[in-house]
């Protein structure tokens, strides 16, 4: 039985050999590469000791088979993964912008990932935490269904669900952004937004009359993203803030992610939260110094030495 749990996309990336070469001009990419941000998430939570799986499916294809090979290799339980002949395996494009953002290209709703299985009760029975990604739930509607019923589910049971935004507005569609994720976030113990997400999702550009916001909405713990800024968490009646970890970035994908492994996996084991904040920027440091998505999870004993190699 799983303690950490998530769902959403598993997929493959296909990434710019070089920076800002638009997707729609002729020229290389890298890759297949194992990712998805929640399968990113767990395979992080996994490589770190944590009782790890995804609610996900992929196709029967050699994309597929390379994503589950390696989630497995790291541990990660795949019992809640369905693998469906009649789809594809999703794949995201993605090209680099010298100022450090990217483009992304989703073949998401309509492949394997955008058809989820809900699971049962039963199968939900002891799982301590359900983090959820945004982008999962700006998948479909279908999709979506099944996230907040699972959500639910361990919330009744006594679980605690964590939510990080990690908006794509490349999947919503013709969706407005707060019918999309203003259920979860009423039911969402623990928040890790980045900065920008944080004022796109509550309307307000400072940051203390947006964590009151969420705070009355139920929020407990709020963890902020700041990048080159390290990271914050704020609680009702406490701040905390962390310096952000000195790296050569090679690679930015996956590294919030690893990141939010980081801080639950640690907020699961009872750290204090100046540990969970560090083991989470090591995480979140080590995986953007790395080509590729998962190419920078480590497992715990790696990321402390990590750690103690910048004190």
């Amino acid at each position: 039985m799983p303690e950490i749990l998530t769902a959403g996309e598993i997929l493959v990336e296909i990434m710019r050999t070089g920076q800002d070469v638009p997707l729609d001009v002729q020229g290389y990419f890298y890759g297949p590469f194992p990712s998805g941000a929640p399968a990113i998430f767990i395979d992080q939570a996994a490589c770190l000791g944590h009782k790890a799986a995804i609610i996900g499916a992929v196709g029967k294809d050699e994309f597929g088979e390379k994503t589950l090979k390696r989630l497995d290799l790291d541990g990660v339980d795949l019992s809640f993964v369905s693998v469906l002949e009649e789809y594809a395996t999703a794949v995201a494009f993605v090209s680099y912008r010298k100022d450090g953002s990217r483009k992304f290209l989703y073949h998401i709703p309509y492949a394997a990932a955008g058809h989820l299985t809900l699971p049962s009760e039963d199968r939900l029975k002891g799982v301590r935490l359900f983090h959820v990604m945004g982008c999962s739930v700006m998948i479909s509607p279908a999709v979506r269904e099944v996230i907040f019923a699972t959500a639910k589910i361990v919330k009744k049971n006594g679980g605690l669900v964590s939510f990080d935004p990690n908006l794509r507005l490349e999947l919503l569609k013709k969706e407005e952004l707060h019918d999309v994720i203003g259920g979860i976030i009423g039911i969402t113990d623990i928040l890790l937004p980045g900065e920008r997400e944080l004022a796109q999702i509550t309307g307000k550009s400072d940051t203390d009359r947006a964590a009151s916001h969420l705070f009355r909405r139920g929020v407990s713990v709020l963890v902020i993203k700041r990048g080159r800024e390290g990271a914050l968490l704020m609680k009702e009646d406490q701040r905390i803030s962390a310096p952000p970890i000195e790296i050569r970035e090679i690679d930015p994908t996956g590294a919030g992610d690893a990141f939010d492994a980081g801080f639950l996996c640690g907020y699961m084991e009872g750290l204090a939260p100046q540990q969970c904040l560090s083991l989470a920027n090591g995480c979140g440091a080590l995986n953007a110094s790395h080509f590729g998505p998962m190419e920078g999870v480590f497992n715990r004993s790696y990321v402390e030495y990590f750690l103690k190699s910048r004190q």
